[in-house]
């Protein structure tokens, strides 16, 4: 028996983001915290935000939001939420603000530790609808965490766990390309290579959700089409609205579970140094992972290749390798500044990271340990 559920309300289009009093008044908060980086503050982004229309009167702002968000930085998030008086979240940025924004909702509601909500951990029951509300406006078109049941934080001891729950979802998720006119090549490349590896992971998964393999097919299609054209001009109006649309279809096609790729990459984000980008990841090891899983998916790379408007004879796996080289992507881990010294931890944490169970072959240790052999280059 398949279960499927959907998902959230969702604003999408130029111009939405002058919605939000609307939504936060619908939500009864009346005092948010917003929750972004200080790359966001510097750009100007956060006042589109901060300063629609009818807004709140009061409102606190967190700017200290890491690349990959800690468990540190969401107490930090939420001392600021408590001395504020806080009554739901702003999340602005993109997946890291995003995913700390989750973690501030879920500490605020419910008695620590965090760790004690992870999902490899038995915490998904845990996690209730007494989350504090929290609306989700994206900056950039990569990781779908809008739409997405999960948080990724980096725990003190170093482990990326994800904290998994329906009630994670964002109340609201208000997607305006406006604010990703203008975002900088390389991370258009790099979270745009993300939103694509969501779609084609969780469509690989088993999992039986046909609505969701349909909305992964259907925004594969979407990245595989016009990801070169935002990069190539940032300015791109109707490209910036097909890609952000394209990581919004990544992230509501989460609900089918992902792979060996988010497996290998959820570690591999955890580190301390170097500090490496999610999405990046995604792109360097797909290639490897899309060879590993050949011939157990069925028809499903034939279905890929229609999607993405490849020939049926064409390579997924080199196609994939050949976009990220012209997008300029880094060719392998070692590139990123990825060391051997390091790979065995990262082969135990892709065994025991929540997305393994998911991928469509079996992945043990010796297989994660071969993936990650070729993905170093």
């Amino acid at each position: 028996m398949a279960q499927i559920n959907y998902l959230t309300k969702i604003q999408f289009d130029y111009g939405a983001v002058a919605t939000l009093p609307d939504e936060l008044r619908a939500l009864g908060i009346q005092r948010p915290l917003v929750v972004t980086d200080k790359g966001i503050v510097a750009a100007g982004l956060l006042d589109a935000v901060t300063d629609a229309p009818g807004g709140p009167d009061g409102l606190a702002v967190f700017d200290g939001t890491p690349p990959n968000p800690t468990e540190e930085a969401v107490e930090s998030a939420l001392a600021l939420y408590r001395e504020e008086r806080c009554d739901g979240l702003v999340a602005a940025g993109g997946g890291s603000s995003i995913d700390l924004a989750k973690g501030v909702s879920l500490l605020a509601t419910h008695d620590g530790p965090l760790e004690s909500y992870a999902a490899i951990l038995g915490g998904m029951p845990k996690i209730t609808v007494e989350v504090a509300p929290l609306v989700a406006v994206p900056t950039t078109a990569g990781t779908g965490s809008e739409v997405g049941r999960a948080a990724l934080i980096t725990l003190r001891d170093g482990r990326k766990l994800g904290f998994i729950s329906p009630h994670m979802i964002p109340k609201v998720a208000i997607c305006d390309p406006e604010l990703t006119i203008g975002l900088p090549a390389g991370l258009t490349a790099a979270t745009g290579m993300d939103a694509l590896a969501h779609c084609i992971e969780t469509f690989l998964s088993p999992r039986v959700n046909p609505p969701a393999d349909a909305i992964a097919l259907d925004g594969a299609g979407r990245a595989m089409r016009w990801l070169e054209r935002a990069v190539a001009d940032g300015s791109d109006r109707e490209a910036r609205w097909q890609m952000m649309m394209a990581s919004l279809e990544g992230g509501l096609t989460f609900q089918k579970g992902l792979g060996a790729v988010h497996a290998m990459s959820h570690p591999l984000g955890g580190l301390d140094a170097p500090v490496l980008h999610h999405g990046t990841l995604n792109a360097v090891i797909l290639p490897a992972v899309l060879r590993f899983n050949a011939g157990h998916v069925g028809d499903k790379y034939e279905r890929l290749r229609a999607a993405m408007g490849l020939a049926p004879e064409t390579d997924l796996a080199e196609a994939i390798r050949i976009l990220n080289a012209h997008l300029g992507l880094p060719c392998n881990l070692r590139e990123m500044g990825v060391t051997d010294e390091v790979v065995p931890r990262m082969v135990d944490g892709a065994v025991a990271d929540h997305s393994s169970a998911t991928n469509p072959r079996p992945a043990a240790a010796r297989d994660y340990a071969a993936l990650f052999a070729e993905a170093m280059g």
